[in-house]
């Protein structure tokens, strides 16, 4: 029988890694209150600070800054995807145009 991956929220994870962050609670004691893994917990720990750094990481932020800069990247390639469409949709209408007037 294999066991079920239980998935957290962002926020549930920013308030995990949180208390041993800001609120100074061990690994040990923030895994014991917030019912999580220890491997979880941790690494929630260190994509906190990353992000507090400046990181922007490959997994969802967990800061509201990380998480805006996310959304905005994204609106960025979405755009850019636009952009390189319309462009090479303008080049077959001309090519098709010129191919009309011979």
């Amino acid at each position: 029988m294999s066991k079920q991956r239980r998935s957290f929220s962002v926020e549930f994870k920013h308030d995990a890694a949180a208390l041993v962050v800001d609120q100074g609670y061990s690994v040990a004691e923030a895994c014991k209150s917030m019912g999580v893994g220890e491997t979880a917990l941790r690494r929630w720990v260190d994509q906190l600070r990353e992000e507090r750094g400046g990181v922007t990481p490959n997994s969802k932020a967990l800061t509201a800054e990380q998480q805006e800069i996310q959304a905005l990247k994204a609106r960025i390639n979405r755009l850019e995807l636009e952009k390189k469409i319309l462009k090479e949709a303008t080049a077959l209408l001309i090519a098709e145009e010129h191919g009309r007037r011979r």
